[in-house]
C-alpha cells in the first residue's frame, strides 16, 4: 500500500520505495510537504513496465520489509544459550517469543541491518545499526499486561556498557568492581574495547517474573516470599545438592534418565555437587549407592559480593535475600544513604536523573532529596536454575521499557551434547508450550 502510494507521487525508484516502505512516518510527511511531488490519481498515472531484475529486487524487498515487522511487531524466534531456565527450558531449545502479548515495542534504533540483533555477521564487533536517529520508547497495546511467573524476555538491564571481549556473559559493572574502572578501560588484552548500546539493542535474556510492581520480596532458605506469603514457580525449579555416595559411581544412563545435563562436580571421595529438580531428590534417594541428599545452601547474613545491591549495608546471598521492595510507577519510597544503593541506578540511569552525594547529602537534580517518585513500573526476574542463573539477585530491577515479549513456545530442540543421529533431536521438546 505504501509503494503504491509512493508510484502516486511519482517515486519509482527501488531505493524509494525500500526506504518509504521502511520508514513511512518520515517519507510520506517530506512528499507531501514538497509542492514539487503532486499526487497522481492512481487511474491516470502512467505504468512503468520493470525488468527481471526490478521484480526480483521488489519482491526480496518486501519479504524482507514483511519479514522484519513479522519480527519487530508479532514474534521473533530465540534460542536458549545457557541453562539458567532449567529445566523449565533447556539449552538448545529454539523457541517463539511474542511481541503483541505484552504489545510490541516500537524500534528505539530503527536504521538497522535487517534481521541481527546488535552486530553484523561475520564480524566481532561492528554495529548492526546506526545511533544517530533515534526514537523514544514507546509500546502499542497488548493482549496482556506482564503477569507473575510468565517466563519474560527483556534486554539485559546491565547492557548499556560492555565489554567486546566477554559480551553480557561477565558484566562490566561486576568487572568494575572487581578490578577498578582504569583498568578494565586500560587492560585490552584481558577485557578488549569497552562499548555502549542503546536500549532495544542490549543482549536479550529470558527468566521468569517473580516480582511484580509494588511486590515486597523476601527468599528464605531458597523460598521466594511475596507480600509474605510462600510462592510457588509453575516452572521446574532446580537447585545445588550434596550427594554422598558409598563411593560407587552414577550410571550416566541413569542421569540421563533424570535429565542431568549440567556438570556434575566433585568433592571428596564419594561426594558429588548436582544440580537437581525436586522429583530428581526423591528418585536418586531410592537409588542404593546414595547415602544421604543434602541442599547446599548460604545461610542468612552470610554475605555474597555478587548479589545485588553490592553495598556494605546488605549482607545477602542467592539463598537468603531482602527484603526489598520492587518500584510501582507513581510510588514514593522514602530514601537515604543506607537504602540509596537499591535504588540509584534506576533513578541516574533508567530514569535518566542527574544523581550525586555529596557531604552526606543525596541530590537528585541538584535538589536535596529524601524521597523519589518512579516514572515506571519495574519487575524482579529469576531463573528457574536458581543456582546457575545471574538474574535480578545480582543486578537488579528490570524496568518496564526493557521488556521485549512473552516467550509462548519450543517450536525446536537439540541436545548440543549428543551427535546428530545419536538422540541429538529431543523429538519429545518439540512444539511445546512454555509454562
Amino acid at each position: 500500500m505504501i509503494v503504491e502510494l509512493l508510484k502516486c507521487f511519482g517515486r519509482n525508484g527501488l531505493l524509494e520505495h525500500g526506504f518509504g516502505a521502511i520508514f513511512p512516518f518520515l517519507y510520506l510527511p517530506y512528499l507531501g510537504f514538497k509542492e514539487q511531488f503532486v499526487f497522481i490519481d492512481p487511474d491516470h498515472r502512467e505504468e512503468i513496465k520493470k525488468s527481471f531484475v526490478r521484480e526480483w529486487a521488489d519482491a526480496i524487498i518486501f519479504a524482507v520489509i514483511a519479514a522484519s515487522i513479522i519480527r519487530i511487531f508479532i514474534f521473533e524466534a530465540y534460542s536458549i544459550p545457557t541453562s539458567s531456565m532449567e529445566k523449565t527450558l533447556l539449552v538448545g531449545d529454539f523457541l517463539f517469543v511474542s511481541k503483541i502479548s505484552y504489545g510490541p515495542r516500537a524500534p528505539m534504533t530503527p536504521i538497522a541491518f535487517p534481521f541481527v540483533h546488535h552486530t553484523l555477521p561475520l564480524t566481532k564487533s561492528t554495529k548492526s545499526y546506526i545511533e544517530s536517529v533515534k526514537l523514544p520508547y514507546f509500546r502499542f497495546p497488548g493482549f496482556t499486561k506482564v503477569k507473575r511467573h510468565d517466563a519474560v524476555v527483556f534486554n539485559f538491564p546491565d547492557g548499556d556498557t560492555l565489554s567486546v571481549k566477554w559480551q553480557s556473559n561477565i558484566s562490566y559493572y561486576s568487572m568494575v568492581r572487581d578490578y577498578g574502572r582504569e583498568r578494565v578501560w586500560n587492560d585490552k588484552t584481558n577485557f578488549g574495547d569497552i562499548i555502549s548500546r542503546p536500549l532495544d539493542k542490549r543482549e536479550n535474556f529470558i527468566k521468569r517474573c517473580m516480582g511484580m510492581p509494588g511486590d515486597n520480596l523476601e527468599i528464605i532458605d531458597r523460598q521466594v516470599y511475596i507480600n509474605g506469603v510462600m510462592n510457588e514457580s509453575p516452572g521446574i525449579r532446580q537447585f545445588k545438592y550434596k550427594v554422598t555416595t558409598n563411593g560407587t559411581r552414577f550410571n550416566p544412563k541413569i542421569l540421563e534418565k533424570l535429565e542431568i545435563t549440567e556438570d556434575i562436580s566433585s568433592g571428596n571421595v564419594g561426594e558429588y555437587y548436582i544440580t537437581l529438580t525436586d522429583n530428581a531428590v526423591n528418585e536418586m534417594k531410592t537409588f542404593s549407592n546414595v547415602i544421604s541428599i543434602e541442599p547446599v545452601s548460604e545461610a542468612k547474613g552470610v554475605k555474597d559480593p555478587n548479589i545485588f545491591p553490592h553495598d556494605n549495608y546488605h549482607d545477602w546471598n542467592f539463598d537468603n535475600f531482602g527484603p526489598i521492595h520492587i518500584p510501582k510507577k507513581g510510588e514514593t519510597v522514602q530514601i537515604d544513604l543506607q537504602n540509596i544503593s537499591l535504588y540509584e541506578r534506576i533513578i541516574q540511569v533508567f530514569e535518566e536523573n542527574k544523581f550525586e552525594i555529596r557531604n552526606d547529602k543525596i541530590f537528585i537534580n541538584d535538589v536535596v532529596s529524601n524521597s523519589y517518585t518512579f516514572k515506571m513500573d519495574y519487575f524482579w526476574m529469576m531463573g528457574d536454575n536458581r543456582h546457575n542463573s545471574a538474574d535480578s539477585r545480582v543486578w537488579g530491577f528490570v524496568p518496564e521499557n526493557h521488556i521485549v515479549g512473552k516467550a509462548s513456545l519450543v517450536w525446536f530442540s537439540l541436545d548440543p551434547n549428543k551427535p546428530l543421529f545419536g538422540g541429538k533431536i529431543r523429538w519429545n521438546k518439540i512444539m511445546r508450550t512454555v509454562k
